[in-house]
């Protein structure tokens, strides 16, 4: 909205374009659309997506049509929620659009590039809406409790600077909110001051902006993922305690904090899954709030921890390998042999019994399907316990290279189920 930019210059000049207002509750996609059409003296049909459907919109187009018909009045459509109307529904008004008897404005609080069609996203600009800051906010509920003097509740009504600062920080970037709780503390108030005692009423039981399974909840879940993974306990604890403070069930973010276990530490610290898996515990027995400082010492622990995620690679490597090669026979010295005609068909014959070999090592042996090449998915870091399995790794390595140096097929031992 700065000098220049081109949506301000977009109201300036009265020229409306189709567009999508993307961005959090309460930071004004409602109020810049009806700022578009108004600039652009267009005529203003708005809808939303929770209650509108396909019907609604074709609704909208004959009237639009006949205004266009009268008057040569422009027609700003604006679709509120439009990320809940379906791929099919969001067709609906793509031809309308495309030959301008309708100007498009959507709103909504969902990633565009998920839930729109991309032939929609090609015909409309994309704004990032961003939370509005407290100097915003102060101002807006400032605006609003002068204009509202006229109303007989809040004739003569002031607020002081601490219940405005709750309020603001209450509101969490929402001007909606902020109005809302000021709306209260106006009703409340019996004196000409709103104080602190009031404002602290209507801002109780308040949560921080979060969406559960919308972008702001994987955005933060990005987060704390990767603040793991850097090795900050202290940021990986700021957006535990955000997500906490949001609503977030403290049973998914346990899931979460394992799946990191493995995929960041694995091997490096097994001790990582065994803690997450015991803070998964205390929440499910102890609950909230005692059950959120086992998730806290988890979250320390992986974010301190030796980091792998040679595991993690690893898995992924022979995945794609079981999808490259296909249902290849297990070797028949693999096979188990518990009947005589499975003993007759060769089955187990050859296996060498890992426990008889010296350092219960069967050098030398080979595990995977005939018609497969050898593979080495699992590389350990040079990082905490790996290091040890590595230069165990390295020593089996030797040991299968010099067997195969000495060409000794029989091999020690007895077979052995």
């Amino acid at each position: 909205m700065g000098p220049g930019k081109p949506l301000r210059l977009s109201i300036e000049q009265g020229k409306a374009h189709s567009m999508v207002f993307w961005g959090p509750p309460g930071t004004g996609k409602t109020t810049l659309a009806r700022i578009v059409a108004h600039a652009s003296g267009a005529h203003f049909i708005g809808l939303s997506a929770v209650m509108a459907g396909v019907k609604d919109v074709r609704t909208a187009v004959l009237e639009a049509t006949r205004l266009r018909g009268q008057s040569s009045k422009q027609t700003v459509l604006f679709l509120d929620e439009v990320h809940r109307f379906n791929k099919s529904q969001q067709d609906a008004f793509l031809p309308y659009v495309e030959d301008g008897t309708l100007t498009f404005i959507g709103a909504t609080t969902e990633n565009p590039s998920f839930e729109l069609n991309n032939a929609l996203l090609s015909r409309a600009r994309v704004y990032v809406l961003k939370p509005l800051d407290e100097t915003a906010l102060r101002l807006i509920v400032q605006r609003a409790l002068a204009r509202s003097h006229a109303e007989p509740v809040a004739a003569g009504k002031a607020i002081d600077d601490e219940a405005l600062d709750l309020i603001v920080l209450a509101a969490d970037g929402d001007a909606r909110r902020a109005l809302n709780l000021l709306e209260l503390a106006i009703d409340l108030a019996d004196g000409s001051t709103i104080g602190r005692s009031i404002a602290e009423d209507v801002v109780q039981g308040g949560r921080r902006r979060f969406d559960k399974k919308g972008e702001y909840f994987y955005d933060q879940i990005s987060a704390l993922h990767k603040s793991v993974r850097g090795s900050d306990p202290d940021a990986a604890l700021y957006w535990l305690m955000r997500m906490i403070d949001g609503g977030c069930d403290p049973l998914y973010l346990a899931r979460r904090m394992i799946r990191m276990a493995s995929e960041d530490i694995g091997n490096a610290d097994p001790r990582a899954l065994r803690i997450c898996l015991d803070a998964w515990e205390v929440v499910e027995r102890l609950g909230s709030p005692e059950g959120e400082l086992a998730l806290a010492q988890a979250v320390v622990f992986l974010a301190c921890a030796a980091k792998s995620n040679a595991v993690y690679t690893a898995m992924n490597a022979a995945a794609a390998d079981v999808a490259e090669f296909g249902s290849l026979d297990v070797p028949l010295h693999l096979r188990n042999a518990p009947t005589r005609l499975m003993k007759d068909l060769d089955y187990g014959k050859g296996y060498r019994y890992a426990h008889d070999e010296e350092d219960a090592f069967a050098a030398g042996e080979r595990y995977f399907p005939d018609d497969m090449p050898d593979r080495k998915y699992y590389h350990p870091v040079p990082r905490g316990l790996e290091l040890k399995i590595g230069e165990k790794l390295q020593e089996l390595a030797q040991k299968n290279r010099d067997r195969s140096k000495v060409a000794d097929p029989s091999g020690p031992g007895d077979d052995k189920e």
